[in-house]
């Protein structure tokens, strides 16, 4: 390695860790973190490009467990109970109509699932419970992730925006983010950023929607015959419950509550930057056009149909 080549390694490394204090500031909001870090890795190569693979799954868990801190079980129940109907429709319409365009675009079978049950339930985390059971490649894999990670970011930047020029009300936004955005990471970002009641609404609906990653699986394992697959179960969830619990229930824990959230505010702003740093171009360019296309018209699809819902019926 030449001087040059090392001082250019030493710099990235150093403007990385700048950036990722930088985000853990209260004045940084989350679709701030993710510009920051996308275009972070339009100049840079992620120097630590492992260790933010495991890095951005643990503290999305922390986050959302810690954000628990910070609600009610009775309106987070009422919450779920809003969002039940909708979450079946549009994770079995989206995951139909992913069927029938992947034959359409004579889309690769298991990367056309794979970017259906990403939009239809949690994104990322769905992708991954999913892709072991139906026996995914890595290329498939990458594929799928990338289409979910850009249409993220793009959701993140633009629901917000969109919320108050349609005057939604905090709960219809909530409900809304967590319907029509793929991963956890980005509608809990979106919807701090429109209200803490948003905030509530959203992380409860889409926790519970990210339950149905569990039987999409195992149906999952018979539509590709692999039925010695084992399924991961997202356990965090159910730490998500038990910090909820405990601060309607717990006198001493309340106080507490409201320091807790804001910890894990900035810890999930922390994660959308570290995401925004795998978002480099060379990732949109491996996505290819027909699966783009396929997680496009299923986005547009989930968000405009939910949100006709959420105001009309």
């Amino acid at each position: 390695m030449t001087v040059q080549n090392s001082n250019t390694a030493l710099g990235s490394k150093i403007i990385f860790i700048g950036l990722a204090i930088l985000s853990l500031f209260p004045f940084i909001s989350s679709a701030t973190a993710l510009v920051l870090g996308i275009i972070y890795a339009q100049v840079f190569e992620n120097p630590y490009a492992k260790q933010t693979k495991k890095a951005t799954g643990l503290l999305l868990k922390v986050a959302v467990v810690g954000l628990g801190f910070g609600m009610n079980v009775y309106s987070a129940l009422a919450a779920g109970k809003d969002g039940f109907v909708l979450t079946i429709f549009s994770i079995f319409l989206t995951l139909t109509l992913g069927f029938g365009i992947g034959k359409l675009l004579k889309i690769d079978k298991k990367i056309s699932y794979l970017i259906s049950s990403g939009t239809a339930i949690c994104g990322g985390s769905a992708i991954a419970a999913v892709s072991p059971v139906i026996d995914a490649d890595e290329k498939q894999i990458s594929v799928a992730l990338g289409i979910v990670f850009i249409l993220n970011s793009v959701a993140l930047i633009i629901f917000p925006p969109i919320g108050h020029v349609l005057g939604l009300s905090q709960v219809d936004f909530g409900l809304w983010s967590a319907i029509a955005i793929h991963d956890t990471s980005s509608v809990v970002g979106a919807a701090a950023k429109y209200g803490d009641e948003a905030l509530e609404v959203a992380t409860t609906v889409k926790l519970a929607r990210a339950l149905w990653v569990i039987p999409v699986a195992f149906l999952s394992t018979m539509l590709f015959k692999n039925k010695g697959s084992k399924v991961k179960i997202p356990y965090f969830i159910g730490l998500f419950i038990l910090a909820m619990l405990a601060n309607s229930y717990i006198p001493f824990i309340q106080p507490l509550g409201p320091y807790i959230v804001e910890i894990s505010k900035a810890a999930l702003t922390l994660t959308l930057f570290l995401i925004g740093t795998s978002l480099s171009f060379r990732t949109v360019k491996n996505v290819g056009a027909k699966p783009f296309i396929e997680g496009v018209l299923l986005w547009i699809f989930i968000s405009v149909s939910s949100l006709v819902y959420i105001l009309y019926v």
